[in-house]
């Protein structure tokens, strides 16, 4: 007995039946019209009481028994004699259809068998394209078992395409990556100044690490250049076996699936590669408890990998994913976000770790190189997302430039308090070049490189202080700068005052400011403060000259005056013994500044040369005199050569050793 029709099937059968019964006596036409609904439905060929049960006497329709045989024979004729019809092209077709599904299933199963065992379908081209062709057969066609082989090839497509991701990725040595990418983006990451680092000694200041590295603004990032894929990320005849597979997977419905082994395995990849190139996760935690001089390091090589990040990894795997995923765009996009957002954030999250930590003046241009290099790729940060990932990303990136801005704020000031705190109290040995001077003078040297971004972060932050005048229209990094090395200033005068000789502290006082005004006269902060200021302290050092002569040489001259000596007309034996006490005091005193001044040290040559002229042109005209004058009081008496030790000649000869740092023995 037949099984009832599933429910809805009744109405459809019934239909069919009174078609069947309105057509003619003959079973050919019936067979035909079956063949014909079959096409339509192939239902209707596993319906067993489509036909009504002949009924058991012969009646209107029926066929006699003895002329079955009759019809039998009508009906190989008739088949044999009656042209081909449309319908007899569709069962061809049907049948070839039917025996390519049951191949594309026979090749499923057979890989799905025990005697398959761990081999992969993708190592051979031939099993790859065999199975991509039965996988594909199979999408649309209905039956049990052929939706179970479906699921079976989906599920074999998945994981080798998660060992295809994963083998075709290039090994991820520190040294491949790096050299891959950094020759590829030229990469010149912007660092503290090794030859200010040196000067950099000062004890109340955190040294600042070598690294043989200069920096400029302009041009500090060079652009990438377009091509192939990288690869160091995934090969291209891997790719194109991806999308092989991808495209199969897609048109499965599989899209889910699909993305969720791309997004795992790709987020890994990425992720590891961020490793490599030394950017860690931390937490805010453990960033503060860092000492500076790994952290240095680890902010550096975060200013780096942002820019590999941005302009190398993340722009090649954009590239990457829209060639494996080009059949489904939402496939795409999905793909790619779920596999670089960890990446990004990880970088994002760093940034504002060192944003929102302890400010202190050694991280400011490592905080201006985080900022510098954030602003700059963020367009193209943004470009690689859409929708709502994009307005995401965007969003956190420019939160943490404006707690980057905070801490380039906050960490400058902390610097002016710091030149004002600073408190060592050791005078340096012959009036040198104190280390605050020079720490101070490259620090401020190096913000000029940055004035693009100071500009606008220190825009409104001026400090009122009275600075002579010297601030009318500066931009807000020039009012700045004048700042602190106004404060500097204040502190040098400090300093000066710990040197009991007032000549020294002259010295000290010139060398220090010969230094500032060079470090401005030299770099871009002379556009910062402008010539007037520079012929400002161009007249100070002057002054500073004219107060060592006096404050040295006062002495020595007053023994070479003919004030309070006897008359010639008087006692000449007063008068000889009045000589003898100026010419040994004049010895004493220049034997004295000979034996200090020489231990002293005028920095720069030209300057040291006009004291020394100055001298000259002050000591030597009075000294021949004097000598000219008075030697012949005391020739030829006893002891001559105590009192006239030196001539005009070996004076003039000695002063060239003033200056020198020379350390002579007591």
């Amino acid at each position: 007995m037949a099984a009832a029709p599933p429910d809805g099937q009744e109405k459809v059968i019934a239909a069919a039946q009174h078609i069947v019964k309105s057509l003619a006596n003959s079973k050919n036409a019936a067979d035909d019209m079956i063949r014909i609904l079959s096409g339509f439905d192939n239902r209707f060929s596993l319906m067993t009481d489509l036909f009504p049960a002949a009924a058991p006497d012969a009646g209107a329709g029926s066929v006699p028994e003895d002329d079955e045989a009759a019809y039998g024979e009508e009906d190989e004729d008739y088949d044999r004699e009656r042209p081909r019809g449309p319908g007899d092209d569709d069962d061809d077709l049907e049948d070839e259809r039917d025996a390519a599904v049951e191949d594309a299933m026979r090749v499923v199963e057979q890989w799905d068998s025990p005697a398959a065992g761990d081999r992969l379908v993708f190592e051979s081209s031939e099993d790859a394209e065999e199975y991509l062709a039965a996988a594909a057969c199979l999408i649309g066609e209905a039956g049990p078992r052929v939706e179970a082989a479906l699921q079976v090839a989906m599920a074999r497509l998945e994981e080798e395409f998660r060992q295809l991701l994963i083998r075709g990725t290039a090994s991820l040595a520190v040294e491949d990556l790096h050299a891959s990418l950094l020759r590829r983006l030229s990469l010149t990451v912007p660092s503290f100044n090794s030859a200010s680092s040196v000067d950099l000694d000062c004890p109340s200041f955190a040294n600042h690490g070598d690294e043989g590295e200069e920096s400029t603004a302009a041009g500090r990032w060079s652009s990438v250049s377009d091509g192939e894929i990288s690869p160091y990320l995934i090969s291209p005849d891997t790719v194109s076996t991806l999308k092989d597979i991808a495209d199969v997977m897609l048109r499965a419905g599989y899209a889910p699936e699909l993305c969720q082994v791309y997004s795992e395995v790709r987020r890994d990849t990425l992720m590891e590669c961020l490793s490599v190139l030394g950017v860690d996760k931390m937490s805010l935690e453990e960033v503060q408890r860092v000492e500076w001089g790994v952290l240095d390091g680890k902010m550096k090589k975060w200013i780096q990998a942002l820019k590999v990040v941005v302009q190398g990894l993340l722009a090649d795997e954009r590239r990457i994913c829209s060639q494996i995923l080009a059949a489904d765009a939402d496939a795409e996009e999905e793909c790619f976000t779920e596999a670089a957002k960890g990446c990004v954030l990880q970088l994002l999250n760093f940034g504002d770790a060192i944003a929102i930590g302890r400010r202190s003046s050694e991280k400011l241009f490592r905080i201006l190189g985080m900022y510098e290099a954030l602003a700059e790729l963020l367009p193209e940060l943004e470009a690689l997302f859409s929708g709502e990932a994009r307005d995401f990303i965007k969003e956190e990136a420019e939160g943490i430039l404006v707690r980057l801005g905070d801490a380039v704020r906050g960490t400058v000031a902390e610097f002016a308090n710091a030149i004002r705190g600073e408190t060592s109290r050791k005078p340096l040995p012959g009036g040198e070049i104190h280390p605050l001077t020079r720490y101070v003078m490259n620090y401020v040297r190096l913000l000029a490189d940055y004035s693009r971004w100071l500009n606008d972060l220190l825009d409104g932050c001026e400090t009122e202080l009275d600075t002579g005048g010297d601030n009318a229209d500066m931009t807000p990094l020039g009012h700045c700068v004048l700042i602190l090395i106004t404060h500097l200033l204040d502190k040098i005068e400090d300093k000066s005052k710990l040197y009991d000789d007032e000549a020294l502290q002259n010295i000290f006082l010139m060398n220090n400011l010969w230094y500032i005004v060079q470090k401005i006269k030299d770099s871009e902060l002379k556009s910062l403060l402008g010539d007037n200021w520079i012929r400002k302290r161009r007249g100070q050092i002057r002054r500073y000259s004219t107060g060592y002569l006096r404050s040295s040489w006062t002495r020595v001259l007053a023994c070479l005056r003919d004030d309070g000596l006897p008359h010639a007309t008087g006692s000449s034996s007063a008068l000889k013994a009045a000589l003898k006490e100026r010419f040994k005091s004049f010895n004493l005193a220049y034997e004295e500044l000979y034996r200090t001044q020489t231990a002293w040290r005028v920095v720069d040559p030209q300057l040291r040369e006009e004291l020394k002229i100055n001298i000259s042109e002050k000591v030597l005209p009075a000294y021949r005199s004097f000598v000219g004058r008075f030697q012949g009081q005391l020739e030829g008496g006893r002891n001559f050569a105590k009192y006239i030790k030196y001539s005009p000649e070996d004076v003039e000869n000695q002063v060239s050793d003033f200056f020198e740092g020379k350390r002579l023995n007591a």
